[in-house]
C-alpha cells in the first residue's frame, strides 16, 4: 500500500507540482489549503508524511505543526516544512514545534523525492 501524503500550502501552483511529483513516485496525496484545512483533515483521517507550508492564512505552518505534536496519532508522524523561510532561527523555531526536517522554495522534486524516500524509509 503506498504511503498517504498530506501536502499543505496556500499556493495552488504549488499544492499542484508536489502532488504532481509525489503521485508520479505512487505516494496517495491529500492537500490542505492551510493550516486549519489540514488539522480538520488530520482530525478526521491518519497521514504517513506532512509536508507543510509556514507562510499561510488562518493557521500557519509553526501553529499546524504544535497542533499535529498534540494530537497523539501525529506525534510520531514525519513532519516537513517546505517554505521560502531560511532563516536560522525560522529553522530553530521549526524544530522546537515538532518539524522533523526543513526545506526551502523553489525546490527540486528531486530533492523532495529524496526527502520523502530518506524519512519513510
Amino acid at each position: 500500500m503506498s504511503k498517504h501524503i498530506l501536502v499543505v500550502d496556500d499556493s495552488v501552483s504549488i499544492r499542484q507540482m508536489v502532488e504532481t511529483t509525489l503521485k508520479a513516485a505512487h505516494y496517495q496525496v491529500t492537500l490542505a489549503e492551510d493550516g486549519l484545512d489540514a488539522l480538520e483533515k488530520c482530525k478526521a483521517s491518519t497521514f504517513d508524511f506532512v509536508l507543510t507550508d509556514q507562510n499561510m492564512p488562518r493557521m500557519d505552518g509553526l501553529s499546524l505543526i504544535k497542533s499535529l505534536r498534540s494530537l497523539v496519532t501525529f506525534q510520531r508522524t514525519p513532519i516537513v516544512v517546505l517554505t521560502t523561510e531560511s532563516s536560522d532561527d525560522m529553522k530553530q523555531r521549526g524544530k522546537a514545534a515538532g518539524a522533523t526536517g526543513w526545506m526551502v522554495k523553489p525546490f527540486s522534486p528531486d530533492v523532495l523525492l529524496n526527502v520523502m524516500r530518506r524519512v519513510l524509509g
